[in-house]
């Protein structure tokens, strides 16, 4: 039987717009005069109007298809709709259009027209070096080279070289470009199963890894997309390591290298507002507050447009409120940043097929802070355990692990003394297991796990002392990790000065605009 969230011909229906549905009918009618067009017409229709389609119900109710045919006709219908999606967006792709002019000319050439096919490959190769579309131009390069293999259309000396140096300056930077775009995506695997590093050991794991793989080749030999995996494997190191100046640098030569050629913005918007996301999130953690408003305030009131992917507007929609909520950390305003939790639920709801897990766990994360920050601690463990009881255990196991402590806290806050011993030592088990237990976690677990013991009266006292420790631990390179996931300082101050840690927040905030001196706060991403 089908099952609607594993079906990927019923998503795809159902992720169809009107428009995308009326364009594929007309499409598929175009010349259907057959039965076996009619039954995946037929079957269309019947799943888009089924709330809950099974393969049982569909051989039920279309009594014209056999069961044996039905697998056959799902696959016929799902390349159907890719084929009417393809042409309806066609014009919308400069580089579709290219691919088009390709498989034309290669049709010419089949049917021996090699002048006609050679010029149609010129247009798109003149179209490929705008877009700096390296992949592109070098398949036009490598097809125009077996036209003039066998049929000699001009100089064929000077045409031979011509095309033998195209082709190998292109395969130079499309090396370069490989090359460092297997840096930054292993270096995103690595991030997304530990996040920071966590002590010196993984500092020079990575440290090495990077700069072994780098070659040493100055940026203004590299071409566009040569560039542009180049920044974008800096960002990723230099976020790792939490070298923020570096990774505002690199991110900012990101969105840059945009900006400097349009047209490379308009055909890869995903990769252009991953810039702007990386530039803020490195901004975040610098805390320069002016510049991450300016920036979040251009890329609000530049929402996609109609024309642009679906892919887009879910990225668009997932970047603008990730950075709004940093904003609202930033100002200590977790009231204000909590109106936003209903629009991301509904969000990660609606997107639950395409949003992967890494980014639903970030969201929790970042909801559970809020509701943390603004004293609702109920609600701050319900979305902590959305995160602890998600399966997915390798990803992101640096947020598994500050989940769990800031559960213990919020349990605390509650009273909750009766389930702390138990908890605090499973915690314990868990960030040992998980390598994650350095001096900053060691320190707060055993400092929760003697709180039900102390005397009311000795409270302000045990948290000047945890207090101390964490400042003097916060100097320790390695140990300023812990301070990006949990204001833990903040915390402590609020019960010391019998505050809230919204009030504790909003008045370092307040001090650091007005004396520029930075803080720690939850700062993960």
């Amino acid at each position: 039987m089908s099952n609607q969230n594993s079906d990927g011909l019923i998503r795809l229906i159902q992720s169809l717009s009107k428009s995308e549905k009326r364009s594929f009918k007309l499409y598929a009618t175009r010349n259907s005069s057959s039965s076996d067009d009619l039954k995946f017409l037929q079957l269309f229709d019947f799943i888009e109007k089924t709330e809950n389609y099974s393969d049982d119900l569909a051989i039920q109710k279309l009594t014209q298809i056999k069961k044996s045919q039905l697998s056959n006709i799902k696959a016929h219908l799902y390349k159907q709709i890719l084929t009417s999606l393809r042409l309806q967006y066609l014009s919308r792709r400069t580089d579709s259009e290219i691919r088009e002019s390709i498989d034309c000319a290669q049709i010419l050439y089949q049917k021996g027209f090699y002048i006609q096919a050679l010029k149609l490959l010129d247009k798109a190769k003149i179209n490929a070096q705008r877009l700096h579309a390296d992949l592109l131009t070098l398949a036009i390069v490598q097809f125009e080279k077996i036209i003039e293999s066998q049929y000699i259309t001009r100089s064929i000396d000077s045409r031979a070289d011509e095309l033998a140096n195209e082709s190998v300056e292109l395969e130079k930077k499309i090396s370069g470009a490989i090359l460092y775009s297997n840096i930054a995506l292993q270096l995103y695997s690595l991030y997304l199963k530990v996040g920071f590093v966590r002590d010196e050991k993984d500092f020079h794991f990575v440290k090495e890894f990077f700069h072994s793989k780098l070659p040493k080749i100055a940026p203004n030999q590299l071409s566009v997309e040569e560039k542009l995996h180049l920044y974008n494997a800096h960002v990723r190191y230099n976020h790792m390591i939490q070298d923020f100046v570096m990774c505002y640098k690199y991110a900012r030569l990101w969105v840059d290298l945009f900006e400097q050629y349009p047209v490379l913005a308009d055909q890869n918007k995903e990769l252009y507002l991953k810039g702007i996301h990386n530039l803020l999130l490195a901004l975040f953690n610098l805390r320069g507050y002016k510049r991450y408003v300016e920036v979040l305030t251009e890329l609000e009131q530049n929402p996609p447009n109609e024309k642009d992917s679906e892919n887009v507007i879910l990225l668009y929609q997932q970047y603008v409120f990730t950075n709004q909520i940093n904003r609202y950390y930033l100002e200590g305003n977790f009231t204000k940043g909590l109106e936003l939790v209903p629009k991301i639920e509904a969000f990660v709801k609606s997107s639950e097929d395409k949003l992967d897990v890494h980014r639903a766990m970030v969201f929790y994360y970042k909801i559970a802070c809020l509701y943390f920050g603004n004293g609702e601690n109920k609600k701050a463990i319900y979305y902590l355990n959305l995160i602890i009881q998600m399966k997915a255990q390798s990803i992101r196991e640096d947020i598994q692990s500050f989940a769990r402590i800031l559960n213990l806290i919020a349990h605390f806050e509650l009273g909750n003394d009766d389930l702390l011993e138990y908890q605090v030592k499973s915690v314990y088990r868990y960030l040992s297991n998980m390598g994650d237990l350095q001096g900053v976690q060691k320190e707060i677990l055993t400092f929760i796990r003697q709180l039900p013991t102390v005397k009311p009266s000795d409270l302000r006292k045990v948290f000047k002392q945890l207090l101390s420790k964490l400042v003097k631990l916060s100097q320790s390179k390695f140990e300023k990790r812990p301070f990006m996931y949990l204001d833990i300082i903040s915390w402590l101050e609020c019960k010391i000065e019998n505050k809230t840690v919204a009030e504790v927040i909003r008045e370092k905030f307040e001090k650091e605009i007005k004396t520029g001196e930075k803080q720690y706060f939850p700062g993960v991403n």
